[in-house]
């Protein structure tokens, strides 16, 4: 089964503005005017893929994202053709490493909804990708700079000492299972219906 998603403690709240485009957060300290930049301090970059939502859960996606980057966050939903009713939205992030998990874990167990949050490498720090879907759970993965899933040897070795243990196991199996292979079919239909949407830029406070 899928690894446990790590929460990570983020910075404090800001207030928020569209700027060309993008959401700019705002900072306020004491004896400080009122002042907006772009992201603060931040060093990671992602995309969260909500690929499937009920219209009813769309805000409600949007507050649990909110709570964890710490400024409001309204996304551009539109129709998901692989789900007739449902809804679908991209959203680019930057903010502290670990952001992502932080953000899985806000949406971890929601019903009828299908995610995917991705963070690029960062110095100290593996690219991950977590996957959800409600009849598979949460999977996660670490990744190379093209996305593609890495497995470490200690998993590489457990798969191949599990299988030789019981002769039921299918390697071939376990590394489907290791690399998420169940998740990417059920969601590809979803990522190709999803191509061409409009994305939202989102700068994290921090």
């Amino acid at each position: 089964m899928a690894d446990l998603v790590p929460m990570v403690p983020m910075g404090h709240n800001g207030a928020g503005k569209i700027q060309n485009g993008q959401l700019l957060c705002g900072y306020e300290g004491v004896g400080e005017a009122h002042s907006f930049v772009s992201g603060g301090s931040v060093s990671a970059r992602g995309v969260l893929y909500v690929h499937s939502a009920p219209a009813a859960l769309c805000p409600h996606v949007e507050w649990a994202v909110a709570g964890v980057v710490g400024v409001p966050v309204k996304l551009d939903w539109s129709a998901q053709p692989a789900a007739p009713g449902a809804h679908r939205a991209e959203l680019n992030w930057q903010g502290a490493p670990g952001t992502s998990g932080a953000i899985a874990s806000a949406l971890n167990g929601w019903q009828k909804l299908r995610y995917e949050v991705t963070e690029e490498a960062t110095p100290g720090c593996d690219g991950v990708r977590y996957s959800y879907t409600p009849s598979l759970g949460i999977f996660t993965a670490v990744t190379s700079a093209a996305g593609e899933v890495m497995v470490s040897e200690a998993r590489l070795r457990n798969a191949m000492e599990r299988t030789a243990a019981q002769e039921e196991t299918d390697l071939a199996a376990e590394l489907d299972r290791l690399t998420g292979r169940v998740w990417d079919e059920e969601l590809e239909p979803f990522r190709y219906a999803g191509d061409g949407a409009p994305v939202r830029w989102l700068h994290a406070a921090g």
